[in-house]
């Protein structure tokens, strides 16, 4: 249940990520604000994908939006910490441009390695009554 968790997390970053990540490249903003726009679609389009399943089962939106913020913000926020910190670190990443190869295999790699971190994090969570296991209640 952890893994689907944190794959579920690990879409939403991916997508709100890697937009970000294209988006400030492609216009040529500085490290920062291009940072600042990935996690900030990150966790944009994580609480979508949670908000969207919880309200098809019928939920208003304040309770659903309640939900999913309970659900899904600390894996986001590992999932990120460590997705940006493993591109800051690695070399060249934050100066290469979207046809460059270090760009997509750091981002990828990045993904990969924040997957492993935050999968034990969910599973914490859930064994707690916490996370995603707050959001189970509301699939059929």
């Amino acid at each position: 249940m952890a893994a689907l968790a944190t794959l579920h997390c690990l879409t939403g970053c991916a997508i709100g990520e890697v937009l970000g990540m294209v988006v400030g490249t492609a216009f040529g903003w500085g490290n920062l604000p291009t940072t600042i726009l990935a996690i900030v679609l990150a966790f944009l389009f994580g609480y979508s994908l949670t908000l969207r399943g919880v309200l098809k089962a019928g939920v208003d939106f304040r309770t659903a939006f309640r939900v999913a913020l309970a659900a899904d913000t600390l894996s986001i926020a590992v999932m990120e910490l460590i997705d940006n910190g493993v591109i800051t670190l690695w070399p060249a990443a934050m100066d290469a441009e979207l046809a460059d190869a270090v760009f997509w295999f750091s981002l990828a790699v990045s993904l990969v390695i924040a997957f492993a971190v935050t999968t034990p994090v969910n599973k914490w969570l859930i064994g707690r009554g916490k996370g995603h296991a707050v959001v189970h209640e509301y699939h059929h």
